[in-house]
């Protein structure tokens, strides 16, 4: 399977998805560390994607997503943004609403 039908199977398994360095239990970076701790805080079910484990997925990524840096917190298939933009979102009460509305339509 080529790297980019690879990344964009993943998106659409995961109405939640996270790419990030290491594993919510085992960030690799501090930004990781960050956006990880913010979505965990709004008790929903997620994807995640070690990047450091693929690194295809790692190479491959930022040019489909036209997004430089990791992590990167994909929702139903949109690009939410990094982990600055994450962080915001959470400070403002964003993120919670967006992830909680996703996981419930898709809890079905």
């Amino acid at each position: 399977m080529e790297t980019i039908d690879k990344i964009k199977q993943q998106i659409s398994e995961n109405p939640i998805l996270l790419y990030m360095k290491g594993s919510p239990k085992f960030p690799s970076c501090g930004f990781s560390a960050r956006a990880v701790e913010a979505v965990i805080n709004c008790q929903v079910p997620f994807g995640y994607v070690d990047i450091l484990a693929n690194p295809d997925i790692r190479a491959e990524l930022p040019k489909f997503a036209n997004w430089p840096t990791f992590p990167q917190l994909w929702v139903e298939g949109e690009l939410v943004g990094g982990c600055d933009i994450v962080l915001e979102m959470f400070q403002k009460g964003e993120l919670q609403a967006l992830l909680k509305e996703t996981a419930e339509k898709h809890a079905a």
